[in-house]
């Protein structure tokens, strides 16, 4: 699994599951005063320099392109929120710490486009890849668990990047348990004709008077 999305296996590429996080809200910082802008998605806006406001993080990436803002990376972002996060999921080998959905999308976002706005963002990337490393680890074992008896199977607090890459293999392994068990469950036409009662045939005939 590797962490990686698979085009071929998975729902949607690493692509279009960063298209939908894009959507997410983030704060910048402008740094010049500027009408509201006006999207069929809403409006967001007006902008004044050095006053926060909150913008999807498609038009903050626009705006930082162009020099118009700097990112505030979010809470989440910090080395000391990701070291928690980092103990927490490896003191645990079931229970997966709640991450924002789109925490990987975001972060790689902002890494390509924003680096310079990341406090340690060496640090800060490193704590990330660490703790995708052992949520996808975590994922796997939870994955040795399954059985042929096995309909389901519940991981709370994954991503969508994660949910993205396990979903197809955990649907094709139920699917293949269930048709399994299901030829289980077909009697066996040659046992079932072994085990129909025997009409007794011994007994005396009557004859038929004339």
């Amino acid at each position: 699994m590797a962490g990686q999305s698979d085009p071929h296996q998975s729902l949607f590429s690493a692509e279009e599951v960063e298209f939908i996080a894009e959507d997410e809200m983030v704060e910048i910082i402008p740094n010049l005063r500027m009408d509201a802008l006006n999207f069929i998605c809403g409006d967001f806006g007006p902008f004044f320099p050095q006053i926060a406001t909150q913008v999807p993080l498609w038009l903050a990436v626009a705006l930082k392109k162009r020099g118009k803002c700097t990112i505030r990376p979010p809470q989440w972002m910090s080395v000391e929120k990701l070291t928690q996060v980092l103990e927490a999921e490896r003191d645990s080998q079931r229970m997966f710490e709640q991450l924002p959905f789109h925490y990987i999308e975001i972060s790689r976002l902002l890494f390509d486009h924003a680096r310079d706005d990341i406090p340690d963002v060496y640090m800060v990337r490193s704590l990330i890849e660490d703790i995708r490393d052992v949520r996808f680890h975590k994922v796997e074992t939870n994955l040795e668990t399954l059985t042929e008896r096995a309909f389901a199977l519940k991981i709370n607090n994954l991503s969508a990047m994660e949910v993205n890459i396990v979903r197809p293999f955990v649907g094709r392994a139920l699917q293949a348990f269930y048709k399994h068990d299901s030829l289980e469950l077909i009697p066996d036409q040659e046992r079932v004709s072994d085990r129909r009662p025997q009409v007794a045939n011994n007994a005396t005939r009557r004859h038929l008077r004339r």
